[in-house]
């Protein structure tokens, strides 16, 4: 096979703006692009190629390599890792246990968390955004919805974080060690739920336990596989976007000022943001045969970066993309959430989270302005991973 020169090298060294520059500039001059870094790996960068790599799961599947860096060192976990059908009972099971109204449910209980976890770093005048406040918030919703022990939390919030930092740091050994931290917490959850089982109407444990595929039970493997995907899968990206939303109000604080006046206004900047700092650009897919994407063949069996917070960047699509417009005429064109099968499940988990951080930010200060360096995060995310801030 020929050798191909990199187009790009995702182990640069990044701030918080640069890699959003990088993939304007690959969007231009180089869409779709290869690397030798992160074990080798192309990346789509404009948003219609993206869009139809994530939406045709019969040739772009997940089940080889779902995200670039790859980390499943310790097994595979629905429904992420699966394709289609075989990903579908586990989906069905989930999405009831995430509707709109469901997720309503656990606003009070966030709001209140939200200023807990504020209090103290109010009284201190400021501190470190994602460490001290989003990385918390998501795990203390999450164990609510998930029923987990109270005392689980903090050791959860720690595992996670740990996981996360690996990742980020690219050390596989750290990876598998925090990865089989969470799979102990995963197995312990599915046994205490086959002791004291809970309606599976109300417990997305129990729920998998019950839940059949062609009349057979979910193997155990996999029901411990996404109980532990569950787990961590929804601390990442709220810390980051916050992270991100954070950053951009330090730096206009005219907005600032605006969403702290009118609090009606954050859904729809939110939204924005959503669509301005995606979290992600790192899940994958591989292709079953070889693909052209324009003058350029993918052969089959090599990953595939879809860079969703690139495609939502596309000039092609979104009116001044690098810029935040409230109530952008096609706001609901971004993939934030990813599209296709595989969309995020916890689309309205992750929305209400959102909103809910930034109406108790906004509502505990009278202001907050950069205290410190960004950390910025790395493949697979794309943001801010510590923030540290100074409330005004």
């Amino acid at each position: 096979m020929q050798a191909i020169s990199p187009d790009f090298d995702p182990d640069l060294p990044e701030d918080f703006d640069s890699a959003f520059e990088t993939f304007a500039q690959l969007r231009a001059k180089c869409p779709v692009a290869h690397t030798d870094a992160l074990g080798g790996f192309w990346a789509l960068t404009r948003y219609e190629d993206v869009k139809r790599a994530a939406s045709d799961p019969a040739t772009f599947i997940t089940s080889v390599q779902n995200v670039i860096p790859k980390v499943a060192f310790t097994g595979r976990r629905p429904p992420l890792h699966l394709d289609p059908p075989e990903h579908t009972p586990y989906r069905r099971t989930i999405n009831p246990l995430l509707s709109p109204d469901r997720v309503a449910r656990y606003r009070t209980y966030a709001q209140q968390s939200a200023k807990d976890l504020l209090a103290p770093l109010v009284a201190k005048g400021g501190g470190d955004i994602c460490g001290e406040f989003a990385s918390h918030l998501p795990v203390l919703v999450f164990g609510e919805w998930m029923n987990v022990p109270p005392h689980w939390i903090e050791p959860l919030h720690s595992a996670g974080r740990a996981f996360i930092l690996a990742v980020n740091l690219n050390q596989p050994e750290e990876m598998k060690r925090t990865s089989l931290r969470l799979y102990d917490m995963a197995r312990d959850l599915v046994a205490i739920r086959r002791a004291e089982p809970r309606d599976p109407g109300e417990d997305v444990t129990s729920a998998l336990l019950e839940a059949r595929y062609n009349g057979e039970p979910l193997p155990d493997e996999m029901i411990v596989g996404m109980v532990r995907q569950v787990l961590v899968v929804g601390i990442v990206a709220p810390t980051v976007l916050l992270g991100s939303i954070a950053v951009h109000l330090s730096r206009d604080k005219a907005l600032q000022d605006q969403l702290r006046a009118d609090p009606s206004q954050i859904p729809a900047a939110v939204e924005e943001f959503l669509r301005l700092y995606t979290p992600y650009r790192g899940f994958a897919r591989t292709a079953v045969t070889d693909v052209e994407f324009g003058e350029r063949t993918i052969p089959a069996g090599e990953g595939i970066a879809l860079v969703y917070a690139s495609a939502n960047r596309d000039e092609a699509v979104f009116e001044h993309p690098c810029e935040f417009i409230m109530n952008r005429a096609n706001i609901a064109e971004h993939m934030a959430f990813g599209r296709g099968p595989h969309n995020c499940p916890g689309i309205h988990l992750g929305r209400m989270e959102m909103q809910v951080m930034v109406e108790e930010l906004l509502a505990a200060t009278r202001g907050f302005e950069l205290a410190g360096q960004i950390a910025p995060a790395r493949w697979p995310e794309i943001g801010a991973i510590s923030v540290p801030l100074r409330f005004t």
